[in-house]
């Protein structure tokens, strides 16, 4: 098949994009559909299967009529998926229940109740800590409750997996989505029997597990016509939105971290082979046979900040809201802020964190607590990247993406806090790029991953003021001393 373009769907928690990209990775065009989220009762956060498949075949059909494009100038697709998501599926491909995506906690109860040796033993092997947002505790709340659902289902999918089961009839799992279960081990790539066990659910039950370059080709008809496509495209599996953010944005080599900061936040770094953090803070995720990405995700991003914006009624624009940071020096005169106002989960892993003020003072106006929220999200972010350095040493390049990071203030902020270089990617497309340069690998078009670095424009650095460094490492010693986890 002849082309110039490939397509990056990024199948996200709040929406199904598409981007069209030249393989420079300059991009043709985008398209993008939000996915409707449902809270049937406290805890329970749930997403439509069959509407996020819907939207990814319109969001890629939209983008190709924004394109202009031809059928055939598209060579391949790759796709990005959020982890953590759940869906019983009947022999046909028929979901049973909604997706619950990774903000479900309604298998809290379930996490808490392994005991501290049962905890270790399955995080040494899966690399992932016991938590709510994985499937695996998931699967035990709804053998415990006897979730109707549950007992029906032929399968146990995540998203990206359901979709492409019903596109191509096969059950297919790429090495990261497998690894964010928590019933994988990375080290073995294979699925893990001890959690399997603890499900009581059949390894025949879950997909088999493939590499990020595999390629499933007879793309059913319907769906092609509907995305403006030919069938006999070809579409790579790709891998989760974490790693392909990573990939996306040039943070692969040893020593380079990215962050992301949106709603939520995450700091990830690639890694040759596996490497578990022995003190359950981080991930360790499969990304190829070769390469691992450790991190940790944060609950607490923009959502504090956004908490914060309407706690105040305040009208001013986001942009201006954080500029008001900017009338406080470091520390916010004393004034620390804990961000677990929505749990949290790296590095501390505790859904019922809350979250605090404290060093109150009289003297304390709304820009000092806009300050407070900001280096709070951010010292959350660096006590992170501590204990991924504990594993890969220290960083020396970081790269970042995300809504913040739109913020001149807050870009600062973190190179202060970190005391390295910050670089900011131009495009906001990280995870579609990663999987659409993904796709390019598997069919030959590239010849690796590294190769990725030459095709992304990266402005001129942040680099950190020392004094204000010096002053933040005081001052974050402080926010650790204060700490009530």
């Amino acid at each position: 098949m002849s082309g110039n373009y490939c397509i990056g769907l990024d199948l996200g928690t709040t929406s199904a994009k598409a981007v069209i990209f030249q393989f420079n990775g300059k991009v043709k065009s985008e398209a993008e559909r939000l996915i409707t989220t449902y809270y049937p009762e406290s805890g329970w956060v749930e997403q439509d299967p069959n509407e996020i498949e819907s939207f990814a075949v319109k969001a890629i059909k939209d983008a190709m009529d924004e394109a202009k494009i031809q059928k055939d100038e598209v060579k391949v697709i790759g796709i990005s998926c959020a982890m953590h998501s759940l869906i019983c599926v009947d022999q046909d491909g028929n979901p049973l229940s909604n997706a619950l995506i990774w903000s479900d906690g309604r298998s809290s109860q379930q996490a808490e109740s392994f005991s501290e040796k049962e905890r270790q033993d399955l995080f040494l092997k899966t690399g992932v800590p016991i938590h709510p947002m994985t499937p695996f505790t998931k699967l035990v709340w709804m053998k415990e409750t006897a979730f109707e659902p549950y007992k029906r289902a032929r399968y146990f999918m995540s998203v990206k997996e359901f979709i492409l089961f019903r596109w191509f009839g096969e059950r297919v799992v790429d090495y990261s989505m497998a690894s964010a279960t928590g019933l994988f081990t990375p080290s073995k790539l294979e699925w893990d029997e001890t959690a399997i066990e603890i499900t009581q659910i059949e390894e025949n039950q879950l997909s088999e597990v493939v590499p990020p370059t595999y390629v499933l080709n007879g793309l059913d008809k319907k769906v092609a016509d509907g995305m403006g496509l030919l069938s006999d495209i070809p579409v790579v599996i790709g891998a989760a939105d974490g790693q392909l953010a990573n990939l996306g944005i040039g943070a692969i080599l040893p020593g380079e971290v990215a962050i992301t900061v949106g709603t939520s936040g995450a700091v990830r770094q690639f890694s040759k082979g596996v490497r578990i953090n022995e003190k359950r803070e981080t991930f360790s995720y499969a990304f190829t046979d070769e390469y691992s990405i450790i991190g940790g995700p944060s609950n607490n991003g923009g959502i504090a900040l956004q908490w914060l914006k309407e706690l105040l009624n305040n009208q001013d624009s986001y942009s201006e809201f954080i500029e008001k940071a900017g009338k406080v020096t470091a520390g916010a005169e004393g004034l620390i802020f804990h961000p677990y106002i929505n749990g949290e989960r790296a590095p501390i892993w505790n859904q019922r964190a809350t979250g605090n003020f404290s060093g109150l003072s009289i003297t304390h106006k709304q820009e000092h607590f806009i300050r407070a929220v900001l280096e709070g999200i951010t010292f959350n972010l660096y006590q992170i990247e501590r204990a991924l350095c504990r594993l890969a040493g220290e960083p020396s390049r970081i790269y970042v993406n995300g809504g913040l990071a739109r913020s001149n203030l807050w870009l600062q902020m973190l190179a202060d806090i970190f005391g390295k270089e910050v670089y900011v990617a131009e495009t906001h497309h990280s995870s579609a790029w990663g999987a659409a340069w993904t796709s390019l690998v598997a069919i030959g078009e590239v010849n690796s991953f590294e190769e990725i670095k030459n095709n992304i424009q990266l402005g001129e650095p942040i680099v950190p003021n020392e004094k204000t460094h010096r002053a933040y490492q005081e001052i974050y010693e402080e926010y650790m001393k204060r700490s009530r986890i």
